[in-house]
């Protein structure tokens, strides 16, 4: 892609971000990548803030050039997308509160479009969610609207022949919403053959501007789709019914869903903070009801809500990560000795039942080690060393493993 010509006024900025991004700038690995996108959206935050003009017109041509730039980079993890995704949720506002005249603004729209169809990946698909908002006024959205309503409804036409993927789904449909043509919405996504959240959240919307929230909610429960996750539903469930002051109604049907994170500690720690009026004994219990048979991977929440019987006793029901067991009681040695003591007792259990992720010798070692300075502060070393043998002695899958390891130590 050859990114049309910006303003005389944005031509003359030395925007440094411009050189690194050029076509195939970038190789595979995407952390050098993220960096730039970073210190690109920084540069035009700090240029918008003075100048409104030229910083919206920085965004645009960061968007003309971002998806060229990252041809080659590994996006298998997801990271690099989501940095461009975070980067379009600041760089969004920029453009749409730009003091822009009519002409000027609807070249960059135009430009912006293009940039748009032409993202193969695509990393600026989500641009189209935010057509609505960069369309800045409602004539001018409903007539973007206008212009691309005819592309919808033919590729979600009943007739096969003529069906097809358009790119231009989600910025007709955020135009109509900016454009305040709400039953529209609802009517076009009536023909919409797969009923995917991913254009269903602006029935919500639309269902929300028109003051029905009970009506958007069972809107969004149609939308459930076995090929996506139920996450996003209900995480919009969730927020309407916050937004009604309808908090224990949220938790109930949607707090334990729309707080999933990537880790089991995570996913507890946005759930209390969401609804801090809930006790951690409480959202622990309800989280635990989720998993079943994995209760031994919420033992750093346990933990980190001061419940540590309750986090010994998880770790003992299901298999627990035994460095996060390890970590556990080398942190707690000296405050709650009788904690470290048996969560270092439970650290060499799993490692001996074959758990842990490239574990090592030194891991073994230290494990044991801190276990024994824990048992020295809590006065039972002499007991807890018997313990010890007495799980060694009973083997397991890393069983000739950590006695290779502890061997000497326990005069094997």
């Amino acid at each position: 892609m050859s990114p049309k010509r910006s303003t005389p006024a944005a031509e003359a900025h030395d925007w440094e971000f411009k050189p690194r991004f050029r076509r195939n700038a970038f190789g595979w690995r995407s952390q050098p990548a993220i960096a730039r996108v970073k210190q690109a959206v920084s540069e035009i935050k700090k240029v918008a803030k003075n100048e409104p003009l030229l910083g919206a017109e920085g965004a645009i041509l960061f968007l003309e050039r971002v998806s060229p730039a990252l041809a080659h980079v590994d996006s298998s993890s997801g990271a690099i997308g989501s940095a461009v995704n975070s980067a379009i949720e600041t760089l969004v506002p920029i453009i749409a509160k730009a003091p822009a005249d009519a002409k000027t603004r609807a070249a960059w729209l135009e430009r912006l479009f293009e940039a748009y169809q032409e993202d193969e990946i695509p990393y600026i698909e989500w641009l189209g969610d935010h057509w609505g908002a960069l369309c800045a006024s409602k004539s001018v959205a409903s007539a973007w609207a206008d212009q691309l309503i005819e592309g919808v409804k033919l590729s979600w036409s009943r007739d096969e022949s003529v069906r097809g993927r358009f790119k231009g789904t989600t910025n007709c449909l955020s135009a109509l919403i900016a454009a305040e043509r709400y039953d529209e919405v609802l009517a076009l996504l009536e023909l919409e053959p797969y009923r995917m959240w991913h254009y269903r959240q602006f029935g919500v919307q639309a269902l929300v501007a028109k003051g029905s929230t009970s009506e958007a909610i069972r809107y969004a429960e149609e939308g459930r789709h076995p090929s996506e996750s139920p996450v996003a539903i209900a995480r919009a469930c969730e927020s309407l019914l916050l937004s009604t002051g309808e908090v224990d109604e949220a938790y109930r049907r949607y707090g334990l869903e729309a707080n999933q994170r990537g880790t089991y500690l995570a996913t507890f720690r946005a759930v209390s903070k969401r609804y801090p009026h809930k006790p951690s004994g409480e959202v622990l219990a309800d989280l635990l009801q989720t998993t079943p048979g994995n209760e031994g991977k919420w033992f750093a929440a346990a933990k980190e809500a001061g419940l540590f019987d309750e986090a010994l006793a998880l770790a003992t029901r299901s298999p627990c990560d035994p460095m996060t067991l390890a970590r556990a009681g080398r942190d707690h040695e000296e405050k709650r000795p009788a904690f470290a003591v048996e969560a270092g007792l439970l650290s060499l259990h799993w490692l001996l039942q074959g758990y842990g992720y490239e574990i090592t010798g030194l891991d073994v070692l230290n494990a044991y080690a801190s276990t024994m300075a824990a048992a020295e502060r809590n006065g039972n070393a002499a007991e807890t060393k018997d313990r010890v043998r007495a799980l060694v002695a009973a083997g397991g899958p890393g069983g000739p493993f950590v006695t290779k390891m502890l061997g000497r130590e326990l005069g094997l």
